[in-house]
């Protein structure tokens, strides 16, 4: 029997947890040992459950919201399913790149305000901003998993443009300032409102696209994230330039109109995100909605081939308690959680430290907001580029090893740098430490593709990235006051993590190839009639299976 590329059932080999193994133990999905055979080559023109005798085991609860469309022996051409994916480019994943383009203009403008003087004009040091910073980062930290599990509730149709329009009131108010304290509370708010933001939208988009669809797009997602580094850089070179205008100071311009246009953006949200492929008609998306019936069946039918857990649940039903501990034990997702933990340090504080640094060695301000925008460009070619080799090696964790290797070098540098070395010298090592390799796109995506169900997968997005959040935390606070200009101390420190996430990488590597091969031979150990017996009794879930 050929391979139907299913990745949820009740089987050893049904969920295989790393899918970036070696090519021939990754993907193992179907209950046979025969290789992948992709959606678009095979399951368009037979059924969904070729090698399953019972396919009613695999049939969406009567409450999934696309369970009218259901067909397993539904057949499309491969052209119409591109077609169809076009058209959710255009109508659902720029959208939702335009909704994180506003997270991160008023998430990062807090970096071009200090090449305004924000510090100095609210009588405040770096060590004031880091403690602002960490603050920012735990609230947006601890706000994750609740944020997640109401918009599993409300659904993320409903609940991103909720936070939307409300931390663009946050951000605005930014503009009224007055030293610490209000710096401090403005922080906190934000990252209260903002946290949970991310997994919201990783979940919206698992409800559209495959998964191996998925990582391309959260690296579209994140293009939009660092494109807004680039088009803030210009906004902010303009604003600035407002400094003295009705006594006000360039910086608390910034925030005020960049808040305005984001709630802009959260106001449009309201109407126009759809809850669900099949649930696009709407007073503003048409009467009609988005897609007729066939284009329907289409993208209901490929979602549940590709990942037939994701019709478990309804798309605006809550976790119970138990579901949720369930899927907090889940051991088999804790190695992604330990590379959130620090994957991203190695190059976090100079993220942070960027405008302050490039002032402090010469640069002016309109200088300063210029000379960010090359690494902001890079780091945009990189997250493409490593994206697409990760997903045409077939080899996540090893492409993920490349941004230590990268960052490693750079650091190094670092370390030996002086003061007498060139401005452009040190602007040159901050670019490409700025500009690294950014996997992050990659490492979600694994999160996604191995949390086997959809409780898992609403609380596993919201753990790896809390896990990153507070990588930030830690980052945020490798460069202390008493260390600058050249930060001795912290970049042997960032070194040292460097070294320790090259283990790491490789560690989970070895991992997830070992227990996708035990799980394959328990699998292929089994006779035909004890393989059958085991889908209609197991009691395992999720990624167990």
């Amino acid at each position: 029997m050929a391979s139907t590329d299913l990745k949820e059932g009740p089987r050893w080999s049904t969920h295989s947890l790393d899918k970036d193994g070696s090519n021939e133990q990754a993907d193992l999905k179907d209950g046979t040992a025969s290789p992948q055979s992709s959606v678009d080559d095979y399951a368009q023109h037979k059924g969904t459950f070729e090698t399953i005798s019972d396919s009613s085991y695999y049939t969406p609860i009567d409450k999934y919201e696309g369970r009218h469309r259901y067909d397993p022996n539904f057949q499309w051409e491969p052209k119409e399913e591109k077609r169809l994916v076009r058209k959710l480019d255009v109508r659902i994943c720029s959208w939702v790149c335009l909704m994180f383009f506003a997270l991160q203009l008023d998430r990062g403008n807090i970096t071009q305000a200090l090449s305004d003087n924000m510090l100095d004009d609210l009588h405040m040091n770096t060590n004031d901003y880091n403690t602002g910073q960490t603050i920012f980062y735990v609230c947006f930290l601890l706000a994750e998993l609740p944020s997640q599990l109401i918009s599993k509730k409300l659904g993320p149709d409903r609940w991103i443009p909720i936070q939307m329009v409300s931390w663009s009131l946050v951000a605005s108010m930014q503009a009224f300032l007055s030293g610490r304290p209000s710096f401090f509370a403005c922080r906190a708010l934000l990252g209260m409102i903002e946290g949970g933001f991310i997994p919201d939208n990783i979940l919206y988009l698992s409800y559209f696209y495959t998964s191996k669809e998925l990582p391309v797009r959260l690296s579209f997602f994140w293009v939009s994230y660092e494109a807004t580094s680039i088009v803030s850089a210009f906004l902010a070179f303009g604003i600035l330039h407002l400094r003295g205008h009705n006594g006000l100071a360039g910086w608390r311009w910034l925030f005020a109109l960049e808040g305005l246009l984001t709630g802009l953006i959260g106001l449009v949200s309201f109407v126009y995100l759809p809850p669900s492929p099949t649930q696009t008609k709407s007073l503003f998306r048409g009467k009609d909605g988005w897609f007729n019936a066939r284009e329907e069946y289409i993208m209901v039918n490929r979602i549940i081939r590709d990942d037939p857990s994701k019709g478990d649940m309804h798309n605006r039903e809550a976790l119970s308690p138990r579901q949720l501990w369930y899927s907090l034990s889940d051991y088999d997702m804790w190695p992604i959680y330990l590379l959130g933990l620090s994957w991203l340090i190695p190059n976090n504080p100079m993220t942070q430290y960027l405008t302050l640094q490039l002032k402090a060695v010469g640069f002016d301000t309109f200088q300063t907001n210029l000379l960010t925008i090359p690494a902001y460009v890079l780091f945009i070619v990189q997250l493409l580029w490593w994206t697409w080799v990760s997903e045409k090696t077939n080899q996540r964790f090893i492409t993920g090893l490349v941004s230590q290797i990268w960052a490693f070098p750079l650091l190094v540098a670092l370390e030996t740098v002086t003061q007498e070395t060139s401005h452009w010298a040190r602007w040159a090592l901050s670019t490409l430490l700025v500009g690294a390799p950014y996997v992050h796109a990659i490492i979600v995506a694994i999160t996604s593709r191995n949390a086997g169900s959809v409780r898992t997968r609403t609380v596993a997005s919201a753990l790896y990235n809390m896990c990153v959040q507070a990588s930030s935390v830690i980052g945020t606070n490798i460069y202390r006051d008493n260390d600058k200009p050249l930060y001795r101390t912290g970049n042997k420190v960032l070194i040292g993590i460097c070294v320790y996430n090259m283990a790491l990488f490789i560690g989970a590597k070895v991992f997830y190839v070992a227990k996708n091969r035990s799980r394959q031979r328990k699998w292929d150990a089994l006779s035909s009639d004890d393989k059958h017996a085991y889908l209609q009794t197991t009691t395992d879930r999720g990624n167990k299976r």
